[in-house]
């Protein structure tokens, strides 16, 4: 078999990709009809894809044709109206057609050299990323795969800058005799930051915990007399609750001894770009690093996100690279702010994403998934069930009264495959936590859900 003469012939043909294009606009055109998530005999026919790895090529076509017909019914209609798991958000569809684009130009974004396109758009999308949060001048963007690799990014960035700062160069001497630093952060912090410390080098009994209050932010009156050894973790937007740390006061009080302040923003973030939730993020500019994903809030596709540092001398010092076969340029060179050196160019859609909404697209569509939360919040309470949290952004808690009734209500709601949501627990209780994060949810898929919930509390 000419294998190459083969892939040549797909490539001019385009009889597979025409294929790919027919199922995947099949799909779009029945995600409202679908499941939300896949029945149990969609999940036993996954068994398909147990095989041993074939000795000869097999046919393009039957490998999109099996794809779609095993694999379609098998996924989350996560692109749906009644998808609320994990805030993932949905995606907008320019923002798709942007990396069917991109994915046929398959940059290697690390570069300007590399992907000349990729380093402009990451340009200005740094650019519209400032405007859009108030973020200082001087801050840098490195566009990664998600808030987890953007927190680590943050800390290592902070690790630099404060050893330094105390006459340590981490990058030459290591972590070993450095001086210390101290870690302040509450009780609510999300996992991937404890993550992130630890590989950090920093463990989490290094860690100087402070309380948090009962909507999960840090009590600004148990924050410990800073200094210029500190790394201060806050967060916008909790994963529970949804609610937002008091930046203005903790950050004006880091600034003074010359502390470090980063934000994980993983979804909240993006209310700085609403009129009407903007006063959620007050202050978040004082900060020194921010961390959020484009795949959340801004519902662009999966695999983007973003870490913003206003030093970008210890950003690109902490995730140096170095080869001398690397060719840098006097443009932007995109993995000297990210951990990557090969890397997607996850900047491509973002940029689209942002375009086609622009900064009044943007504020509807996050104001909505506050309004279609609260809309979710009333119709709750009107039908019986306890709202745990304050609705102040998109995170719904919902409680049956006891962890056992809330359990088997959870379990009947994704039984029923009308919608799916995960759950939590609060406070020592299990919890319902609906994330509203998709631009396709309506007010017709919020009535649908607290439908489903009443019939799933009744079964």
């Amino acid at each position: 078999m000419d294998l190459q003469k083969n892939m040549f012939g797909e490539l001019k043909d385009k009889k597979i990709f025409d294929l790919a294009r027919t199922y995947a606009f099949s799909y779009a055109d029945n995600i409202d009809k679908m499941d939300v998530y896949p029945s149990d005999e969609n999940l036993k026919n996954l068994a398909i894809f147990d095989e041993s790895i074939p000795e000869d090529s097999t046919s393009a076509e039957n490998i999109i044709s099996q794809l779609n017909k095993f694999g379609s019914p098998a996924t989350t209609a996560q692109t749906g109206g009644r998808y609320f798991g994990f805030v993932n958000g949905g995606a907008v569809p320019v923002s798709v057609a942007a990396k069917w684009l991109a994915d046929f130009w398959d940059q290697n974004g690390g570069l300007y050299v590399t992907s000349p396109i990729n380093a402009k758009l990451e340009m200005i999308c740094e650019q519209w990323l400032k405007e859009l949060f108030n973020l200082p001048e001087k801050t840098v963007a490195g566009f990664v795969s998600g808030t987890s690799t953007a927190n680590f990014s943050s800390i290592v960035a902070a690790r630099f800058r404060l050893l330094k700062n105390l006459g340590w160069d981490v990058n030459l001497k290591g972590l070993n005799g450095a001086p210390k630093i101290r870690i302040i952060a509450h009780q609510q912090v999300h996992s991937s930051i404890s993550k992130a410390l630890a590989l950090a080098g920093f463990g989490n009994e290094n860690v100087e915990w402070i309380e948090a209050d009962d909507q999960g932010r840090m009590v600004l009156e148990k924050l410990p007399e800073l200094d210029s050894t500190c790394l201060v973790l806050l967060q916008a937007g909790n994963a529970n609750t949804g609610s937002f740390d008091h930046f203005s006061a903790i950050c004006k009080k880091a600034n003074e001894v010359g502390a470090w302040v980063h934000i994980d923003g993983a979804f909240g973030l993006w209310a700085g770009a609403s009129k009407v939730l903007s006063h959620l993020t007050e202050g978040m500019e004082l900060a020194s690093s921010w961390a959020t994903d484009g795949h959340k809030t801004l519902n662009a596709p999966y695999d983007s996100a973003v870490v913003l540092c206003k030093d970008s001398e210890a950003l690109i010092a902490a995730l140096q690279a170095t080869g001398e076969y690397i060719i840098y340029s006097e443009e932007k060179d995109p993995m000297l702010c990210t951990p990557e050196m090969s890397k997607r160019s996850r900047a491509i859609e973002m940029w689209a994403t942002i375009k086609y909404l622009g900064k009044n697209g943007i504020d509807e569509m996050v104001t909505g998934f506050h309004l279609r939360a609260k809309q979710l919040e009333v119709g709750l309470r009107n039908n019986g069930f306890t709202i745990v949290n304050e609705v102040v952004f998109n995170q719904v808690l919902v409680s049956c009264g006891n962890s056992d009734l809330t359990k088997s209500t959870l379990l009947n709601l994704q039984k029923s495959r009308e919608i799916w949501c995960g759950g939590s627990t609060w406070k020592g209780e299990a919890v319902i936590r609906v994330s509203v994060c998709s631009w396709a949810t309506t007010e017709d898929d919020i009535e649908r859900t607290i439908a489903a919930f009443v019939k799933a509390g009744n079964t």
